[in-house]
Parts: C-alpha cells; sequence; structure tokens
C-alpha cells in the first residue's frame, strides 16, 4: 500500500489510499483508528444526555466524582484530537488522487469546511436540543463547527511548503498556552473573535447567542500536522510503521515528562490528593477547552503509536472499526440522536409525559428545578444504552459503507 492507491474523504475525514485498479486493497489503518475513537466518542455523549451524576457535576471533577466516570469521561478525550489528526492526513491524501492541485485542495476543504460549520448550527443543533427556533436560545458551537472552521484555515496553509507548514504547526501547538491569560474583554467589540480563536465564551450575532464550545486554536495546527503527516502514508509499510510507534511513543513520553515538572502545558497544574488513585487522576486530568499542550500530547501519542500496530492489521470490510470509520458522519448525527430519544424514552418510561419530556436534559442546559429531583441514570445504564445504539447503528452505517463503495455520486462526499 504504497503510491499505487488512492484516496478519497468524506465530510469529516474519511480516508483511503489512492488505488489505480478497483481491486487495489484500501488503506486500513487510519478507517480502523478512527472507527475506534467513535466508538468510544459515543459514551461520552450519552452519559450527558443520562447519567444522573452529568446532571450535577463534571466526571472530572476531582472533588465530587468516581474512578469510573472520570475513566468514562476521560478515554473519550481521544475523539476530537484524532478527528483532527485524520481530517488533516485526509486532505493530504485527496490531494494525491488523480494529481489534484493545492488550489483544487483549497476548493475541497472550503466547500467542506462551511458544510460542516452549517450542519453544525442546523442540523446538529436540532438533534442536541429538539428546538428549531432560535428565539431565545443559545447555538453551542462544538466538533463539527470546529473541524470545519479548521478545514478552511488549512485550504490556506496548503500553500506553504511542508517544510515551512510543520514546524510553524508545532510552534502553534507548543506555545499558544501562553495566551491562556488574555481574556476577550480585551478586544472590545472583536472579543467574540479571540471567543472563537482561543477561549470559551458567549457571544451574540443577529440576535442568536453563540456559545463557543471548541476555540479553533490549536486545533487547525493539529489538523495542519495531520495533512503533513500524509506524507508518511506514501512511504513502505515497515518504514511508517516505526516512524508512528516512535513518534507515538516520544510524544507520551513528553507528556510524562511535562506534566511532571507541573511548570508549563496547562493551565490546570496537577496535585497531590487524598489517595495515590485520585492524585494519577489529577496527573491526567488536563484541559480540553481549548486543548492544551499537555491534553495533545497526551492523546496524539497513543493514537499515533496505535497506528503502527493497526497499519499491520488486515480487517474485514464487516469490522465494525472498518464501518463506523468509513461514515463518520452518518455515524455521529445518528448516535447522537438515538442518545438524545434514549434519553426521552427512558424519561417517558418513568415519569410518563410530562412538560419537559422534550426538552433538553439539564447536563444540556436547561433549568435543574424543572425536572425531579436525581433526575437521571446510573452509569451502568450509560453503557447498556451505548450498546444498544452501537448494535442499532452498525447495520445501517455497514449498509451506507457499501452504498459509498458502490456509487460515486457527488453528494455522497458530503455525508
Amino acid at each position: 500500500m504504497a503510491l499505487s492507491l488512492t484516496t478519497t474523504q468524506n465530510a469529516i475525514g474519511s480516508t483511503s489510499l489512492p488505488q489505480t485498479t478497483a481491486t487495489a486493497p484500501r488503506l486500513q489503518s487510519v478507517d480502523a483508528l478512527r472507527g475506534a475513537i467513535m466508538i468510544i466518542m459515543a459514551i461520552d455523549h450519552i452519559r450527558d444526555f443520562i447519567n444522573r451524576d452529568a446532571m450535577q457535576f463534571l466526571p472530572t471533577d476531582l472533588t465530587r466524582t468516581t474512578t469510573a466516570l472520570f475513566f468514562s469521561r476521560w478515554i473519550t478525550h481521544f475523539c476530537a484530537p484524532v478527528f483532527m489528526l485524520t481530517a488533516g492526513i485526509g486532505a493530504f491524501l485527496w490531494m494525491q488522487r488523480g494529481h489534484r492541485t493545492k488550489s483544487e485542495l483549497s476548493r475541497f476543504l472550503i466547500t467542506r469546511g462551511i458544510w460542516l460549520a452549517v450542519l453544525e448550527i442546523t442540523v446538529l443543533r436540532f438533534i442536541y436540543f429538539f428546538q428549531v427556533s432560535y428565539h431565545d436560545s443559545i447555538v453551542i458551537l462544538l466538533i463539527l463547527w470546529a473541524i470545519g472552521l479548521s478545514m478552511i484555515v488549512l485550504a490556506g496553509l496548503v500553500h506553504l511548503p511542508t517544510r515551512v507548514l510543520l514546524p510553524l504547526s508545532i510552534v502553534l501547538i507548543v506555545t499558544h498556552n501562553l495566551f491562556d491569560p488574555i481574556q476577550a474583554t480585551r478586544f472590545g467589540r472583536a472579543a467574540f473573535l479571540w471567543d472563537i480563536l482561543h477561549q470559551q465564551g458567549l457571544f451574540t450575532f443577529l440576535g442568536v447567542n453563540f456559545v463557543t464550545g471548541y476555540p479553533i486554536l490549536p486545533w487547525f495546527a493539529v489538523m495542519a500536522c495531520g495533512y503533513c503527516m500524509g506524507n508518511v502514508f506514501l512511504w513502505d509499510p515497515a518504514r511508517r510503521q516505526r516512524f508512528f510507534l516512535r513518534l507515538g511513543i516520544a510524544l507520551t513520553l513528553a507528556f510524562i515528562l511535562i506534566r511532571a515538572v507541573n511548570i508549563y502545558g496547562d493551565p490546570v497544574p496537577w496535585t497531590h490528593q487524598s489517595t495515590a488513585l485520585f492524585t494519577v487522576l489529577s496527573f491526567l486530568n488536563t484541559n480540553k477547552y481549548p486543548p492544551s499542550l499537555l491534553f495533545l500530547l497526551m492523546t496524539l501519542g497513543p493514537a499515533i503509536a496505535s497506528l503502527s500496530w493497526l497499519d499491520r492489521q488486515r480487517f474485514s470490510e464487516a469490522n465494525p472499526l472498518i464501518v463506523f470509520g468509513r461514515v463518520p458522519f452518518l455515524y455521529y448525527a445518528a448516535h447522537f440522536l438515538l442518545a438524545h430519544l434514549a434519553e426521552v424514552l427512558l424519561a417517558f418510561i418513568r415519569y410518563g409525559r410530562t412538560s419537559w419530556l422534550f426538552l433538553p436534559p439539564p447536563s444540556m442546559g436547561s433549568p435543574a428545578e424543572i425536572f425531579p429531583p436525581n433526575f437521571g441514570y446510573p452509569l451502568w445504564v450509560v453503557y447498556a444504552v451505548w450498546i444498544a445504539i452501537l448494535v442499532i447503528l452498525y447495520p445501517v452505517c455497514l449498509w451506507f459503507s457499501r452504498l459509498k463503495k458502490r456509487r460515486h455520486d457527488w453528494w455522497l462526499s458530503y455525508l
């Protein structure tokens, strides 16, 4: 699987290496990695909708959390960095098919980026909240928004030589925590730009309140690193597998070392806790919004190292990792919809018809006072619903994956 392969990319970065014949093998490692983190991702989103503790406190609040709850959240930290990295890889590999130019790649990234940003504030917003009106409500700009804007930024960055783009991206990732003390209020009327770029915040545009859940710095730098890493997939398998393993281990060791020094790399230093286990949890508890240097080292290191192992495997086309990894947008939207419907169904079974039945739960912004005391369900219910949703989604995603393999209609690339 080297230069004789070809690549495609769907709306949020699904990739296959280019092939000169219809029977040439498809690169599976990136699909499998994406599929794995998408399976894991659903745990956190289901927890947001139905877990009792999610209605009351953050799972990373070491004063209230449990080990199981903390790791149910922590394991999903790998998802967003892998999305960004593989979207960048996919952008590079898409350009290789048919010897496309960087100008064509830029147009591709801009159109996909705009499409994802629009989906975030329309379709996905409805799925999150079951709301159509924008009056007296909020729009939370989440991962699709961040991926979309990062693609638009990458559309300009791809015109830089790799020898310039790669070190520039690394510098942004390493140094962006220096900007943490800067508050958006410093910029006056332009404060919303800082909210979009580097600080979670709320701003109003055309009468609609927007919350920047995913500031895009340094996400677009991670995507740019993925774009530069795309060159590695043109190496022979043995060489790239060694590279992924060594790079992944190096990044992981860098996380351990920098975190142990406890001076730079995350806004919140780790502290000694009441037990050794909770001290470890404090060590792992890094900042995601925006992702700190340590957050990215902690997640991207193991993820890149796993590519070395995944690249050695040969997966069945029906393997869930491959199936879910090749239809990421369909899976993403559908699993959110099923999670929200599960919350409504469980509430109906437990409480019957109520005025709040179709309102988003307190964890999604509704006032806790209008819900019953101790609303929500134990963590084991989260995992039961997670398994049920995966079982429901698998045949749907398998069908759509096979449809995309058979057909090459332009609109399929947006799904």
